[in-house]
């Protein structure tokens, strides 16, 4: 859908207003020293305790609030929802992970941008960008979680992505988290995604930067 084209502009947009601003890209939960029993977690079982993923969350909340930054802008990190999913876990216990994490995230003020669109589509527009061995390795990796409904195929794989995107919105529209959801995304260009994301994340920011339309 764009998510990480979309965290780059953000943070682009945010520190040319002169704020302080960390971008935590996906990628650096791995190397993250706050994450670092996660990462270790991850590559030795595949798989990590939910308590694990609260304290590591707490250690990072403590050094957001420590380094001075005005807006962290986390990359399909919080809330964890496709990750826990991926382990097996039901909705019942997510939800309740997702009143801990609430808990936890409460002193960053955690706004969610959801980009809404066509799971078909944006996997057929990734394989385009990626090439189509990018989609293969997609599939398979999900055909390796536990996911459910299984995946075993493109179909399958979008239908699993519509639990996805259900309980992702679901659980998050239940918690005292901002939430802005830019629908059709995967038909619209950057351009029009970033704009639409500074609208609607205004009033969180207040008067603290300026839009420009």
């Amino acid at each position: 859908m764009g998510k990480s084209t979309l965290c780059a502009g953000l943070s682009r947009w945010l520190a040319d207003a002169g704020l302080r601003v960390d971008h935590f890209r996906e990628e650096e939960i791995l190397t993250r020293p706050q994450f670092a029993a996660v990462a270790e977690a991850f590559k030795t079982t595949g798989a990590v305790d939910l308590g694990t993923l609260i304290a590591t969350t707490a250690q990072f909340v403590d050094s957001a609030l420590a380094s001075g930054d005005d807006v962290v802008i986390a990359d399909a990190l919080m809330p964890f929802v496709p990750t826990l999913l991926a382990m097996g876990h039901g909705e019942e216990t997510i939800d309740a992970f997702m009143a801990d994490l609430t808990e936890v995230l409460a002193p960053l003020c955690p706004v969610m941008v959801f980009l809404d669109g066509n799971a078909e589509a944006a996997l057929s527009r990734a394989a385009r960008r990626e090439g189509e061995q990018w989609l293969d390795w997609y599939v398979g990796k999900l055909a390796r979680y536990e996911v459910s409904p299984s995946v075993t195929d493109v179909a399958s794989a979008v239908t699993y992505l519509l639990r996805e995107r259900a309980v992702t919105l679901g659980t998050v529209g239940r918690k005292e988290w901002g939430l802005v959801v830019i629908e059709r995304a995967d038909e619209l260009p950057p351009g029009e995604v970033l704009r639409a994301a500074q609208r609607n994340l205004m009033p969180w920011l207040g008067r603290t930067v300026t839009h420009e339309p």
